[in-house]
């Protein structure tokens, strides 16, 4: 599903692995695979959408654990978390070399594993520079504690948006979106599959998203142009949803479909 966070694992005890994926499919993380070995790690990894990679080090075949995120990280760029019962010196020094988010050893809790997943994204999205396949959106410093923990609800990279919901991030691409509204100083994001909710004001979301499609109509309200379905004078017609039209807002509305 679009909307959730996906998970890759690469570990070589089977029993170690099934109760990891379990744990994250609980937390509603979707695992879509896990690997033993470099060569399947690599196809698994190139033929599904992955959003974080959890990395043993000791796994089946020639290479290890560091020698695959090496290579996977030429393919792309994705948070790394190692998860490993290796912690000697040589073994640390060659992990720095690949960049990891985290390196938790073994035994560890699914809820380490879980804040060591969060902890990556919000790093990974906000220390990513711009490249020239994409631009990673910065997240802005905070300056207030309300400010402080807006930043730690709202990711965005490219056209991916992570929202902290209920202690674990969800994921869906600016272009699901269908409206926003207004909440005094929350705003609800519609979907066609869901509604999230985020402390932030309106202004500020629409600025920090960036996506010119979403357009705003009213004090309260932001559609999706790609979404509609009707609209008058009066009202917009988004999904099952009617959306006002704000008076001061009507004119700038109907130019974005360059009417005469």
């Amino acid at each position: 599903m679009s909307e959730q966070v996906h998970v890759m694992i690469v570990e070589d005890e089977s029993i170690v692995a099934m109760d990891l994926a379990a744990g994250l499919e609980h937390d509603g993380y979707n695992v879509v695979g896990v690997a033993d070995n470099f060569e399947d790690a690599i196809q698994l990894f190139s033929n599904n959408a992955v959003d974080i990679l959890l990395m043993d080090i000791n796994i089946h075949g020639e290479k290890d654990g560091v020698e695959t995120a090496t290579a996977l990280m030429k393919i792309r760029q994705v948070p790394l978390i190692y998860l490993t019962a290796f912690t000697d010196a040589a073994t640390v020094a060659r992990v720095k070399d690949t960049n990891p988010a985290a390196f938790l050893t073994k035994p560890y809790s699914i809820d380490n594993v879980r804040i060591a997943i969060d902890l990556a994204l919000h790093h990974f999205a906000e220390m990513k520079q711009s490249d020239e396949k994409g631009k990673v959106v910065p997240i802005k410093p905070a300056q207030t504690a309300e400010k402080k923990t807006d930043k730690e609800q709202f990711l965005q990279l490219n056209d991916q948006v992570f929202i902290k919901q209920n202690y674990r991030f969800v994921k869906f691409r600016l272009s699901d979106i269908q409206h926003l509204e207004a909440d005094n100083n929350y705003v609800h994001i519609y979907t066609s599959a869901q509604k999230l909710t985020l402390r932030i004001g309106l202004t500020e979301l629409l600025e920090r998203m960036a996506f010119p499609k979403l357009f705003r109509v009213h004090r309260s309200y932001a559609v999706n142009l790609n979404e509609i379905t009707s609209f008058d004078d009066q009202l917009i017609k988004v999904g099952a949803h009617e959306i006002p039209i704000g008076r001061n807002f009507r004119q700038d509305f109907l130019e974005q479909f360059n009417l005469r």
